[in-house]
Parts: C-alpha cells; structure tokens; sequence
C-alpha cells in the first residue's frame, strides 16, 4: 500500500537515520573521552608532580600548598608522588615566568603564585614575559579575602582606618615587590587619601615582613587573607598587637576583621569600581595552581579531576575545620575566563589604576 504522504514518509525516514548516526556518534565519543582520560592518568604512572611555590617557606601560600599536596597525593592521576618545592622572587613573578617559558611542558611541574601579579602584563611591566590566560590553570585552592593590617599600632597609637590615613609620623609597610598586592594595595590608598605612607619593597614573602613588623623594621602590611588571620596569626589579632586597617573584598565583608574598613567604601564611582575590578579582583584567585601552556589537553584534564576530588575530600573539609573556615576552590575554567576578562578592561582604565597604584618615579 502506496503512502498518502510521501513528504512526510521522507521527513519520518531522514529524522529515523539521523537518530541512529547520533545514537551511534554518542558511543565513540564517549569511548574517546574515555580513553583519553586514561591515557592521561597513565602518563603519571610512576612519576613525581612537583607543585613549585612562588614564596619562601613558612608563609600562607607555601602553607595552603602543602595542606593541599598531602591531600592531593590520595587523589593524584596514575598515583603519582607529589612534593611542593619553593621559589621564591618578585613576588611570585619569577616562578610564574619559569613556569610559563622554561618549565617541562608535560603536567609534571605545576605552579602556585599571586593572581595579582598576573596584572603586571596589563600594566606595562616588561619583566613579565607570558599571558595569563595562556596559562592551563588547573583550579585556586580557596577565594579568599585579602587585607591590610599593622603592628602594635605602628609606634603611634594606630588602632583604627581614620587614625591609620591621618597619622603625623610616617607609616612604613613591607612588601615583596612594586607589583605586588603588597606595594598597590597600600599606595591606592595613599593616593585616594593622602596618608603618610612608605613602602619597602624586597622581602621574599609575607612571613619575613611580618617578622619585621614584630622587629619594628616596618609597622603594616598587606597580604594578609583571612584564612593566615584564622591560622598562623589569629593569636595576634586577638591580643591586639595586629589590627587589621582595610579589607579588599569587593563583594562582601569578613566579620573576623572587625571594624576595618572595606576598600569598596573607597570605590565612589563607576570608574573607580572598574579600577577595583583589576586592582583588587584577582586576590579573590587566592591560591591558583597552573600548568604551563602547551601541556597537552588530557594531562590537564585529570589533574583538573584530580583537583576538584581533592578540594572536595573528607581531609580537605577536615583541614578547613582545623583553622575554622571552609576552602572555596574555583575552577580552573574560570580562573582562565576572568584572566582574560581583566586583560579586556580599556586602556584608559588600566592607566589610571597603574597610576593609582604604582609607587612614584
């Protein structure tokens, strides 16, 4: 019997033979991804991943980093050893140079460094040799809050922001380098307020400047995230000898740093706001681990997985315990998302939040 509809015979019969090419395209590609993720896991097989640290030992991002590796050893692809190995310089910059032009290309050799300094390119400096967004990031340990905060009151009383930007006697902060968060956190504020500030620039991290503020080299500092406040100097904050002055959340506060005050009070305008958004934005990628770029897709691929079941492991929620808050891990996608936003920001824009925040000529 001859169809009434040979139109709709033809249609049934394509949208059928269409049907049975995805069903059959699906089981390859699922085989593909499949294979693809063994073949990663088995590159690792008997290998060691090395996790280098941009900062000297003992300081918040070389402790986050070892907290991390011994939990990632349980979750590593092919079992592989992990050890953390630490090189520090330019506040993080030249870990993050050697990484991006130098390092084994393989999913070998990993990198923990400031997402801050990852704004150098973008303004200008000439020492940073590679694009951020080029970079395979594999996920940020936690989004944390940065801060700023001094000792003992700076020799002059200091217990509060209003009294910090109007002290007489100069305030002296420490910093790892000009490009730091250590440097333009402090400067921004200087040039928004006129406070009495110099910064010293060359420590190889936030350890040895807190050293010197309890020496009495420097008297304040940057760099310090909520999650070193609730660990290596909840002690301090507590007896008052450290205040925290200002916070750089964007977004939210942190009730642990009282009464400081939140750098988006600061923000008074739609151009200052996407100042913000480039000088104090990235700190949130609070301890980012990147592969160099060219390691090959599935290498990335299970060290991203590998990363993603270690942050959500029972010893990571039980490590977040013992210094009371919970890690918030970012993705590796979006780390590499935002990089490539901030470096989209105007010309104009970036100039003056150079401007704002370098130290003077």
């Amino acid at each position: 019997m001859k169809s009434r509809n040979p139109a709709g015979a033809r249609a049934r019969a394509t949208i059928l033979a269409c049907t049975v090419l995805l069903g059959a395209m699906a089981v390859p590609a699922g085989m593909a991804g499949a294979a693809m993720a063994q073949a990663g896991a088995d590159f690792f097989r008997g290998k060691t991943i090395t996790i280098n640290v941009g900062y000297g030992p003992g300081g918040g991002y070389d402790t986050t980093t070892r907290i991390f590796a011994r939990h990632f050893t349980d979750h590593a692809p092919g079992g592989a050893k992990v050890i953390v190995a630490n090189m520090p310089g330019s506040g993080s910059l030249r870990l993050a140079n050697w990484l991006y032009n130098a390092a084994p290309k393989d999913g070998t050799v990993l990198g923990v460094f400031s997402a801050s300094i990852m704004m150098e390119r973008l303004f200008g400096n000439p020492a940073m040799k590679l694009l951020p967004e080029n970079f395979e990031w594999i996920g940020s340990i936690h989004s944390d809050i940065n801060s700023c905060g001094i000792w003992k009151g700076g020799g002059q009383g200091i217990d509060s922001y209003d009294k910090l930007v109007k002290a007489k006697k100069v305030v002296v902060w420490g910093s790892t380098s000009p490009g730091s968060e250590t440097t333009r956190y402090p400067q921004f504020v200087k040039t928004v307020t006129g406070a009495n500030f110099k910064i010293v620039v060359g420590f190889r991290g936030t350890k040895p400047i807190n050293l010197a503020m309890r020496k009495g080299e420097v008297h304040a500092s940057c760099g310090m995230y909520e999650s070193s406040v609730r660990g290596a100097y909840l002690d301090d904050l507590k007896s008052g000898d450290l205040k925290i002055m200002f916070q750089m959340g964007l977004d939210r506060k942190v009730e642990l740093f009282g009464k400081a005050k939140p750098i988006y009070e600061l923000l008074t305008t739609p151009e200052l706001k996407q100042i913000g958004e480039i000088l104090f934005r990235p700190s949130e990628i609070t301890r980012p681990i990147a592969a160099p770029p060219g390691t090959p897709a599935d290498r990335v691929a299970v060290l991203r997985a590998a990363f993603e079941k270690t942050m959500h492991s029972d010893g990571m929620k039980a490590e977040g315990k013992k210094l009371k808050f919970d890690f918030l891990p970012m993705k590796g996608e979006r780390i590499k998302a935002l990089m490539k936003g901030f470096y989209a920001t105007p010309p104009d824009i970036v100039k003056k939040a150079l401007d704002m925040s370098s130290l003077p000529k």
